[in-house]
């Protein structure tokens, strides 16, 4: 959404309606936040915040229908067992990841999710090529992988401080100009395996304001029981701010498709960038045209036998404590 169009008033009034309008609801909204392939892309073009009239109580409680939407809607998933859907956060340090993952998914079954965090590279994960390490986490059919950070690192902290690059035991000779360009292809191709063997990859960029990033810098340095969350890096990192945005705006221009989208969502705003992310989780688990296993007519057959078993045992249970009540009542 560009900069340059007035702010727009968003009205999220949804709890009226009833699940299938929620989820086409929750579709539209999330599109206006989806990087489409093809055509221009400037992240400076997207807001950070978004101006809208409801207050952050109201915003909760429009959240927690989406939660629940999302709850069932895994549940399906699970039961069907064939599709996996892949999460990737990525974002500029206080920009709310662990905070999106933690609402977001709240009320989703842990059987079917799975969180994995990748932070700088073990000695192990270097003798091997760059996706190695991700590609060890990836969901089960049936299940939610949730990446707090991903693969795309090697293609920003490692673009903006290239000296991990030289440390990273290539062969000097494939240390290129092009080595940026031949790691978003290479990413683009991994994408498009998982997507064609059942992984849908969607990808969030929480596109939080250098401003906002301060705030909230300043916030865990002030409260003692959020210093743990702060690190001197953070602060290191802040310096190279414009780099990190340059290298964001070739990655997501390079590697949003179709199928694995990004979504640059407005992260100024931690409710209404929460909302934004169920929603978009709830567009691409629709798109799988998700239902129940089908149950056999033979299946449902002997389905109704056992039923009829257990109630038969139950009665048979309901007429023996009932003559035993008599048998004691009448001795008294």
């Amino acid at each position: 959404m560009s900069k340059e169009e007035k702010p727009k008033k968003k009205k999220l009034l949804f709890e009226k309606l009833n699940p299938k309008e929620r989820i086409e609801r929750a579709k539209q909204f999330s599109a206006q936040f989806k990087v489409p392939e093809e055509g221009s892309f400037q992240l400076s073009d997207y807001k950070t915040d978004m101006e809208v009239e409801i207050s952050n109580k109201k915003l909760a409680k429009i959240l927690a229908l989406g939660v629940d939407a999302l709850a069932d809607m895994q549940e399906i998933l699970y039961a069907q067992d064939k599709w996996s859907l892949l999460l990737i956060f990525q974002a500029m340090d206080a920009a709310g990841k662990d905070g999106a993952i933690k609402h977001v998914l709240s009320g989703v079954n842990p059987q079917g999710c799975q969180v994995s965090s990748f932070k700088a590279p073990s000695s192990e994960e270097l003798d091997h090529d760059f996706l190695w390490r991700c590609q060890k986490h990836l969901p089960e059919r049936g299940r939610i992988g949730i990446f707090n950070r991903s693969y795309y690192e090697e293609v920003l902290v490692v673009r903006v401080h290239e000296q991990i690059l030289k440390a990273q035991k290539l062969p000097q000779e494939l240390i290129t100009e092009s080595i940026w360009e031949e790691r978003f292809e290479d990413i683009r191709n991994f994408e498009k395996y998982l997507n064609r063997n059942g992984t849908i990859v969607i990808k969030f960029f929480l596109n939080v304001s250098k401003e906002e990033q301060k705030k909230r810098f300043i916030e865990r340095i002030d409260d003692q029981d959020k210093n743990w969350k702060f690190s001197t890096s953070d602060a290191k990192e802040r310096g190279f701010w414009d780099d990190y945005m340059n290298a964001y705006q070739d990655l997501i221009q390079k590697t949003t498709t179709t199928h694995s989208p990004w979504y640059v969502v407005p992260a100024d705003n931690k409710s209404y960038a929460r909302i934004v992310i169920a929603s978009a989780i709830i567009n691409a688990l629709d798109e799988m045209g998700l239902e129940y296993p089908k149950v056999s007519p033979e299946k449902v057959a002997e389905l109704q036998e056992i039923r009829k078993a257990l109630l038969e045992e139950m009665i048979t249970r309901w007429v023996k404590l009932f003559f035993t009540t008599l048998r004691y009542l009448s001795a008294g």
